[in-house]
């Protein structure tokens, strides 16, 4: 019950704090806040607002990082995201996931798995991105808006679609 009070307070610190707009000031006090949690936040993070980021604990942020509006990040099993990253709005960063559970178990009780997430510096992923839990983005790739990645992506490349593929190589 305590874990339970402490999840809800989290939350609506989270949801009245991440509202706020992006003015120099409230993004000091996001980072403080995130930092507070267990997070890495790197200088000149930039927070839309409508972000939602949890736990918080296990993720780490680079410098010049901006969060577009409605960026969801969860963090159980870790995030890492480089310098220089631009978050579209309304991606979804996800480092952890339901177990679908063999033969007719019950899919509440099958638990969760965790999978870090690692971010290069000088990425773009475009609005509305799926990153799901395991995936590497490579320095200086783009997503493209819409994407769903799947598979990790190399370095200095641009990838897109559902499943995300490889697109071309950046010149």
């Amino acid at each position: 019950m305590l874990h339970g009070f402490f999840v809800v307070a989290y939350e609506t610190i989270l949801q009245m704090l991440f509202c706020l707009p992006r003015f120099k000031i409230f993004n000091l006090f996001k980072s403080f806040f995130l930092t507070l949690c267990g997070a890495k936040i790197g200088k000149r993070v930039i927070f839309y607002p409508g972000v939602w980021i949890a736990p918080g604990r296990w993720l780490v942020v680079g410098d010049d990082v901006d969060f577009a509006l409605d960026v969801i990040v969860t963090t159980g099993g870790g995030v890492h995201i480089g310098n220089r990253v631009l978050i579209g709005y309304r991606t979804q960063i996800l480092s952890t996931n339901h177990i679908i559970p063999n033969n007719h178990h019950r899919i509440f009780e099958a638990g969760h798995e965790k999978k870090q997430v690692i971010i290069g510096d000088d990425v773009w992923i475009g609005a509305n991105c799926i990153i799901v839990p395991g995936i590497e983005i490579g320095e200086g790739a783009v997503v493209a808006a819409s994407s769903v990645v799947t598979k990790s992506v190399e370095p200095f490349t641009v990838v897109g679609g559902v499943p995300a593929k490889k697109i071309r190589d950046r010149n």
